[in-house]
């Protein structure tokens, strides 16, 4: 299955985009590096600038039902920016509107709350996004990682790069489920 990971230009967590990235790869999943602009993404380490990475496709140009999943990775700025991009928020939520499963790490719920997709729907992330969430009509719980199933897709988040175990291997199961 295609498989897109979805991130700004800049201030994408690198190891939230690459774990996942490699956990996709070893279930036999095509993953698709997604950007709001063309060239290369610049990943971080925490807020250090760290490697860069080629953009497969761009927002606005790639319709999200050629993928069967979404992973948004995490990191402060890049979850930021995707909220303020009225594409890359219209295609995430697309997603839920098609009934694909998403997988969300860290900030990366910050989207998801923009998309207006957490309402009624128990998920987790950086514990400072908790008020966001609630706000947005969701429920913030406390756990390394959360598969929630409230509407037609599934929807898998995890707190932060220490869960990053447990989120791949939660989301590929799911993803496995879900889309084949």
């Amino acid at each position: 299955m295609r498989i897109a990971f979805l991130t700004a230009p800049e201030g994408v967590e690198q190891i939230e985009l690459t774990a996942p990235w490699q956990a996709a790869e070893d279930a036999g999943h095509e993953p698709v590096l997604v950007s709001t602009k063309p060239g290369h993404v610049q990943a971080f380490d925490h807020l250090d600038k760290a490697a860069t990475f080629a953009v497969d496709e761009v927002v606005g140009e790639v319709p999200a039902e050629s993928f069967g999943a979404l992973v948004l990775p995490g990191g402060v700025a890049n979850p930021d920016f995707l909220r303020l991009d009225d594409k890359a928020v219209a295609f995430v939520k697309d997603f839920f509107e098609r009934g694909r499963p998403v997988a969300a790490i860290c900030h990366a719920p910050w989207t998801l709350v923009e998309a207006d997709v957490v309402r009624g729907r128990v998920l987790t992330s950086w514990p400072s996004l908790r008020t966001d969430i609630t706000n947005a009509g969701g429920t913030w719980v406390d756990e390394q990682v959360k598969v929630c199933d409230h509407g037609p897709n599934k929807l898998v988040t995890s707190r932060k790069p220490d869960d990053l175990k447990a989120f791949c291997e939660a989301f590929v199961e799911v993803f496995a489920k879900e889309g084949g």
